[in-house]
Order: structure tokens, then C-alpha cells, then sequence
């Protein structure tokens, strides 16, 4: 099969998304088929081989930036070959970029007008690029704040196009009015130009059926996958200091204030004896206030040295990580769509413990690795810990469990496998529409 894909950079931030779109890339390739992989706004950053094209970014961050304050830069491409060059996007995002949905609301409205918004001169540059390739079976759009690239991408390949749903209504929710009901309702407005709709998992197919007005015959599901050729067992021993991990963006939207809490609860509530909170993860500049109060909270128990940082880590000591922990907990009060880092830790025999919400249900339920606390507070979350801590046999059952259930459920075979049979139904569905 012949896969046009596109995937979305975030800069020096190695987002969930880009390691899902290029793992799936990376197995697809592996099986034979022919992927393309085109990353858009910057380059993409992964923690295994990169396979996406590396000569060219699409809607590249600085353009669609000039295009969106500057009328003069919209309609000549002057400075086009200069501003889009991967190693001068790298250069102006090296620290990060701006994702937060407070400041990006006109730009991602103007985004989803398509041809009609002031980013029309990207969409020409991508059909123009595409075109002078032999046309894909399938077109794969990472999400739908990219929706508006479905009709154009049809007119100019004659071809089906699929959407991966994977988390953007975090960033839609959090859109400031009037951009937030504007940007809904130009998603909506576009769902009749997408062939199928591929969700992450079962809760986000539900969820967003309902929250962009899908109809049910255009959704799938394909759910996460791992490569699990260096995600060994764990091999820490009853003798170390009980360590409870944290694995994520370190963002308010993903809890480890809730976790630091459970912490405190644990250490001087019931009886945990000194221990640590570990944590790892990209932490952006505007989100180091928010380290440094947690950090202070801690102190403030007289926990201060027993949290540990250790910065975003590349995939060696990723896996180096979950076999220093326990127990890994990352209590997001964001339903989430995914949880990578719980398959990656569970998968390296870590048990788990999740709120009963978003796709940690499901995912606990099929691979058996874990636990859910009633919530993602503090003391829900403490609860839950501290008895995977007085009963160290469960939990080391629940890892062998875990390690077996993702190794079952969620290689990158399995996502890969359930990703082509999207396609496949894609093409089929297009043709039957051609003949009625």
C-alpha cells in the first residue's frame, strides 16, 4: 500500500502524537508499504530512528506565524525557500514553541478555513509537493485541527482521506472565545469531507463521536502500540528504596501536583517508609513555576530531597527510568486518549496506577497491569499506591500481567495491523461512493 501521512512537530518537545505517528510510519515501512511521512509546523523529534522526511516541513512554524501577522508575506514566496528550511526552524524553536490554546486562537480558526484563511499559500505548496509524487492509496491527517486539508487533498489526489484522533480536544477546549465555538464549528462543518475517522482508543472514538458529530459508520478504532524490543522486565530488587515514577509532560494538565500529594499522603499519613518520587519529561519554560511550587510543597513536608527530576531523557534511559521505579502513576485530571508511557512501563513490567477515567480503563482492563484509583486526587491515588506497597506479590504479579498484556495487545504489529484495516475499508468505502 501507498500511505501519504502527515504528522505534527512540537518543536524541542517529543510529544505523544509525533512518537505514535512515526513508531506506526516505522513498523508500516518495515512490512513493505510504501509511507511517506510529512511533518508540518517543525521537524519532528522521536526517541527511536526517525522516519519522516527530513528535507522539507510543512506549514512550517514561521511561515504560518508571518502569514497569520504580516499580509505582505501571503502572497509571494520570496523568502519561502529560507523561512521553511528545517535547520532554520530548528534553530528559532530550539527552546520550544508556543502550544498554548490561549494565544493561538486566531491562528488555528484561520488554520481551519482552509483555501479561505491566510494560510492558503501552504496548502498550495503541499498539493503542488504531493502531486509530484504517484498518487497514495490513503492520505493520513494527524488530527483535525488539520481538517480543513481533507477537500484539497481529495480534489488533487482523487484519493481517501483518513484522520487520526488523538487529544486535540485538550487543545480545543482550551481556546479562549470567540475562537473555541469558531473552531468547533469549522471542524464539524468538515466532517463530511473525511472518508474515516481512526481513534486511539475505545473512550475516544466515544467521546469524540459526540464532541464533533461523527457519524458512527465513519469511525474506527486502532488502538496504540508499542515497540517492545528493548522495553525488558524490570530488575529491582525488595531491597531498594520503594520509588514511585512519574513519566509525562510536566503540565498541570497531567497531575504530578496530584501525584506529589498522594507523596506527602504516603510519607507522613501511612507509614510509607523514606522513599522517592521520580519524574521525567519535558518541562517547558512557562511550566517551571509550576515544578518549582510542587517542589516547595514537598519541602515544605520535609520531603524536599526525595523527589528526584530528571529532565526529558532519550530512550535509553527512558527504559533506564521504569526499572528504577515501583509503581508508575501519572494522574492526569485530562481524560486522556492514550497513555503511551503506561504501555511502555508496563511493558517493561511496572505496575500501574491510573484514575478510573479516559483510556486507562480499558487499557488496565485488557492488559491487566495495573490498578485504577477512584480519581486523580491526592488521596485516591495515595490509597491506591499504598496497597500495591503493603502487598508487594500483587504488584509483581501485576507486572508480569502488564508486561504479557501489552506484549498481547499493543505492539506495533497490533496498531499497525488495526491502522490497515481503517485503510483498507477507506478505499472501500470511497469506491462504493464513486458507484452509487
Amino acid at each position: 500500500m501507498r500511505i501519504l501521512s502527515l504528522t505534527a512537530g512540537a518543536a524541542s518537545m517529543s510529544c505523544g502524537s509525533c512518537l505514535r505517528d512515526n513508531a506506526l510510519a516505522a513498523e508500516l515501512i518495515r512490512q513493505g508499504h510504501d509511507v511517506t511521512l510529512l511533518p508540518f509546523y517543525t521537524p519532528t523529534l522521536t526517541d527511536e530512528e526517525n522516519v519522516s522526511r527530513q528535507q522539507q516541513v510543512f506549514f512550517g512554524g514561521i511561515s504560518v506565524y508571518l502569514e497569520q501577522h504580516m499580509p505582505w508575506f501571503r502572497g509571494h514566496r520570496l523568502l519561502d525557500f529560507l523561512v521553511d528550511a528545517p535547520p532554520v526552524i530548528k534553530f528559532f524553536t530550539r527552546g520550544s514553541i508556543a502550544v498554548d490554546p490561549k494565544q493561538l486562537g486566531a491562528l488555528t480558526v484561520s488554520t481551519l478555513r482552509g483555501p479561505n484563511g491566510h494560510q492558503r499559500k501552504e496548502i498550495d505548496k503541499l498539493i503542488e509537493f504531493v502531486k509530484g509524487d504517484p498518487p497514495p492509496d490513503v492520505v493520513n491527517i494527524p488530527y483535525t485541527l488539520l481538517i480543513s486539508l481533507t477537500a484539497p487533498l481529495k480534489r488533487a489526489l482523487g484519493r481517501p482521506v483518513v484522520i487520526t484522533l488523538q487529544g486535540e480536544d485538550l487543545f480545543l477546549e482550551g481556546l479562549p472565545e470567540p475562537y473555541r465555538s469558531e473552531a468547533l464549528e469549522l471542524v464539524r462543518s468538515q466532517v463530511a469531507d473525511v472518508d474515516l475517522f481512526i481513534a486511539v482508543s475505545e473512550y475516544y472514538a466515544r467521546f469524540m463521536r459526540d464532541y464533533l458529530r461523527i457519524p458512527e459508520a465513519k469511525m474506527r478504532v486502532a488502538t496504540l502500540g508499542v515497540n517492545t524490543s528493548d522495553l525488558v522486565m524490570t530488575t529491582r530488587t525488595s531491597r531498594d528504596p520503594f520509588t514511585i515514577g512519574f513519566f509525562a509532560r510536566i503540565a498541570p494538565e497531567k497531575g504530578l501536583d496530584n501525584l506529589a500529594d498522594a507523596y506527602r499522603i504516603l510519607r507522613t499519613e501511612k507509614g510509607l517508609p523514606p522513599s522517592r518520587l521520580l519524574a521525567a519529561g519535558y518541562l517547558a519554560p512557562e511550566h517551571k513555576p509550576y515544578l518549582k511550587r510542587i517542589a516547595e510543597s514537598l519541602r515544605a513536608a520535609g520531603l524536599g530531597d526525595e523527589l528526584v527530576y530528571r529532565g526529558a531523557v532519550d530512550r535509553a534511559n527512558k527504559v533506564r527510568f521504569f526499572h528504577d521505579i515501583d509503581v508508575l502513576s501519572v494522574p492526569s485530571g485530562y481524560h486522556e486518549p492514550k497513555g503511551l508511557y503506561l504501555l511502555e512501563a508496563m511493558a517493561c513490567g511496572v505496575p500501574v496506577v491510573q484514575p478510573n477515567h479516559g483510556a486507562f480503563p480499558e487499557i488496565i482492563a485488557r492488559t491487566g497491569g495495573g490498578v485504577l484509583a477512584q480519581s486523580e486526587a491526592g488521596a485516591d491515588v495515595a490509597e491506591a499506591i499504598h496497597a500495591l506497597w503493603k502487598e508487594p506479590a500483587k504488584a509483581a504479579a501485576l507486572g508480569r500481567a502488564g508486561a504479557e498484556g501489552v506484549r498481547r495487545h499493543y505492539t506495533v504489529q497490533h496498531m499497525a495491523d488495526g491502522v490497515l484495516k481503517a485503510y483498507e475499508e477507506a478505499g472501500l468505502q470511497t469506491r462504493l461512493q464513486a458507484h452509487a
